[in-house]
């Protein structure tokens, strides 16, 4: 037998020396690239259509508008690309057709926006009663009209607009009121109308989710402050939501800048009251079909900058009221 001081004992374990992460010289640890090139990864196929169908056509457009097209012979044959600086501006500001479609946009603007965005405040404040019943159909049938295709809406209210043929002008010539929807000095109204009825549900929504996200901390404290009903809708929830009321009223402007599909439906169905040149969007797609491109290019340069500056004008007057408010 081996005695016991002979008996073979195992070494203790080494302790394993402990992994400092490497600090940058600021003193904070190093953070490696894979989370940055993973983020890129996702973010490049975005990238790589939005430079390619938004700012590579915006590009060219502004590219467009600084140059004309000069034909020469019989029919046109020869042609040459010539530098045209800001000709191609001025004629835009100088066609009577084209700034009369802006500032007609600007006032149909100016009352369908305000009257769209207060009957969506409304009907979002009534689904989000507490009396409100049948809350989900109630949301489908406000916002089925925008999910119909706006040539379909406009084909539809031309039909319901016209004067043979209206289930309105009967009931209204009874009582002495003889209007034709689709006159001239009529026309802006019954477009409005069209837009209204499409987007109010779509702007809804939008509201009705924001309401939904007020905490009920918030609404409870309210109503055992005495603060019910209307006087609730107005003073908590309206405040609370302004953020979606400016969302809605900045994509409205941009939406009203490019009015096209209900004055073109109309065009389209030989309605008198309704001109060729009615949007500015119109102007520039009869000058893109008469082969004028570049003066198509600056007027859409033009209308471009009208609505830059309208809805960003629009959402920097709301931040800073805010911020003094």
């Amino acid at each position: 037998m081996s005695s016991p001081s002979s008996a073979r004992t195992a070494p203790p374990p080494r302790p394993e020396p402990a992994v400092t992460p490497r600090v940058s010289p600021a003193g904070r640890p190093r953070r490696t690239g894979r989370p940055a090139l993973t983020a890129s990864g996702f973010l490049a196929p975005f990238a790589v259509l939005f430079l390619t169908m938004m700012v590579a056509p915006i590009c060219y457009a502004i590219y467009q508008s600084f140059f004309t097209v000069q034909r020469a012979g019989l029919f046109g044959g020869t042609r040459s690309t010539e530098f045209a600086g800001l000709s191609n501006y001025a004629a835009a500001f100088g066609d009577h057709d084209f700034t009369a479609s802006i500032i007609r946009v600007v006032l149909l603007g100016c009352v369908q926006v305000p009257l769209m965005l207060g009957l969506a405040l409304l009907l979002a404040l009534l689904l989000d009663s507490r009396s409100a019943r049948l809350r989900k159909t109630f949301r489908l049938a406000f916002f089925l009209p925008y999910a119909l295709p706006g040539a379909i809406a406009a084909v539809m209210w031309s039909f319901l607009l016209v004067k043979d043929l209206s289930p309105f002008t009967g009931p209204l010539s009874q009582i002495g009121i003889d209007i034709d929807f689709l006159s001239p000095s009529w026309v802006p109204v019954s477009i409005g109308n069209m837009i209204t009825w499409g987007w109010t549900g779509y702007n809804m929504l939008i509201i009705y989710s924001a309401l939904q996200t007020i905490p009920t901390e918030v609404m409870e404290a309210a109503v055992l402050d005495g603060c019910t009903g209307w006087r609730l809708a107005w003073a908590v929830k309206v405040p609370l939501v302004r953020p979606a009321l400016v969302l809605t009223t900045v994509f409205s402007i941009i939406g009203t800048a490019q009015l096209y599909t209900e004055p073109a439906v109309l065009v389209g169905a030989r309605i008198q009251g309704v001109s060729p040149k009615f949007s500015p969007i119109m102007n520039t797609t009869l000058g893109m079909d008469l082969g004028d491109q570049n003066l198509a290019a600056a007027q859409s340069v033009v209308l471009a900058l009208i609505t830059l500056v309208l809805s960003f004008g629009f959402l920097k007057y709301t931040q800073r009221k805010g911020a003094t408010a």
